[in-house]
């Protein structure tokens, strides 16, 4: 793999490289299906909640959030669905610190969960929570569920900006009442990566080194995967994100971003199978009825298409226009025709057409493509491509 991976050499440093734990794979907690549906006018129904689920487990991540079933009977079904289908990944529920959330999960057979409450001051007090109330909560809903056999990761929402002494005695209280991994909460993109770092090793001390230790960030200074990295390195175990990074404001942490991060520039082992990024990706764009943008890393249509002339002069090298093969993401390169096109782009789309365009014929194609590309405001299609050769060839 790293013949295929052509970065700089600085990041072999020990400043970059040290403070990882290589020693096991990185995995990935996925939260599409009900954390990512909150982003603004995206629905799924039950059909495409399953589809993505199936998509998913063949990406390898580790757990799938399955939904709230408590939202809407369409959310039970998806779940049950879901639940039925012997996927791979292991299936998580979502829980409220409240018994009737807990309820709706073991009516549906669903034997792990995720249990939330807020813990930040400014988070209780929208809720009519104080500290007490909190702890009381916490306590009786991990108690419930591990009484009826499931089994519990505290998520102390907004974590990152909560008081530390109290987060402790949260996390104390879900741990004594039989909770066995704990999650860092950064609600609404508020750390810096640096302050990722220290809450994270902060908790990790609390914890000790046995207990599986999440992290789940957002995305609202753009830095949604930096944090995650910084999260790895002061010993998170899980990330939690979403495809494409979908979520409420900004988005959440994009799970495949972190993962081809983590893998390409500081050598850790992650547990996903990056080539079918870009297929899963798309479930998910389709199913949102939304697309990412053309430049985004991993997925976007863009990264291994080139129109620009001076950049195709290099195209049979991609080394020297690309950091990673494309074949890592699967993702397939090529070339379009353009504004911004030169000859190298006329003769490989030649090539690639199987169109025997003479090389004296060649700047002809290229000013019509030009012409035609800046007067339309797009790029051209393969089939006007021809169209141009042929009337070329017909003017020679």
């Amino acid at each position: 793999m790293r013949d295929r991976i052509w970065i700089s050499e600085l990041n072999d440093i020990d400043a970059v490289r040290s403070g990882f734990d290589r020693s096991r794979p990185v995995r990935f907690y996925d939260t599409t299906l009900r954390d990512g549906e909150q982003a603004v006018g995206v629905v799924f129904n039950p059909e495409e909640k399953f589809a993505i689920a199936c998509g998913l487990a063949d990406l390898g991540v580790g757990r799938i959030e399955a939904g709230f079933p408590r939202v809407s009977a369409a959310d039970s079904r998806a779940v049950q669905r879901i639940l039925g289908a012997g996927l791979a990944a292991e299936i998580w529920g979502f829980s409220r610190a409240v018994k009737d959330d807990l309820d709706a999960l073991i009516e549906l057979g669903i034997r792990q969960t995720l249990i939330e409450i807020s813990t930040s001051e400014i988070k209780m007090k929208a809720y009519g929570f104080d500290r007490d109330k909190v702890i009381v909560r916490v306590r009786d809903s991990v108690r419930h569920a591990i009484a009826n056999g499931m089994k519990v990761l505290f998520f102390p929402v907004d974590s990152t900006r909560s008081d530390l002494g109290f987060l402790k005695r949260v996390y104390e209280t879900a741990l004594e009442a039989g909770a066995t991994e704990v999650a860092v909460v950064d609600t609404i993109g508020a750390c810096s990566p640096e302050a990722v770092a220290h809450i994270v090793r902060t908790v990790r001390g609390w914890v000790g080194p046995e207990v599986p230790l999440h992290f789940h960030g957002h995305n609202d200074f753009g830095l949604g995967t930096a944090g995650a990295i910084a999260a790895v390195r002061a010993g998170a175990d899980w990330i939690q994100g979403t495809i494409n990074g979908i979520g409420e404001r900004a988005g959440n942490s994009d799970l495949c971003e972190v993962a081809l991060a983590l893998s390409c520039l500081y050598d850790v082992p992650v547990e996903l199978n990056l080539p079918q990024a870009r297929r899963v990706s798309a479930l998910v764009q389709q199913a949102g009825g939304y697309r990412v943008d053309g430049w985004r890393p991993v997925v976007g249509d863009n990264l291994f298409v080139r129109e620009s002339g001076a950049v195709a002069t290099q195209f049979h090298i991609p080394e020297a226009i690309e950091p990673y093969a494309a074949d890592l993401v699967g993702a397939t390169r090529g070339i379009v025709l353009g504004k911004k096109s030169g000859l190298a782009n006329i003769r490989l789309k030649a090539e690639e057409l199987g169109l025997a365009l003479p090389e004296a014929r060649m700047a002809d194609v290229l000013a019509r493509v030009k012409d035609q590309a800046t007067a339309a405001e797009r790029l051209l299609t393969d089939e006007e491509f021809r169209q141009l050769v042929r009337a070329s060839l017909a003017a020679a």
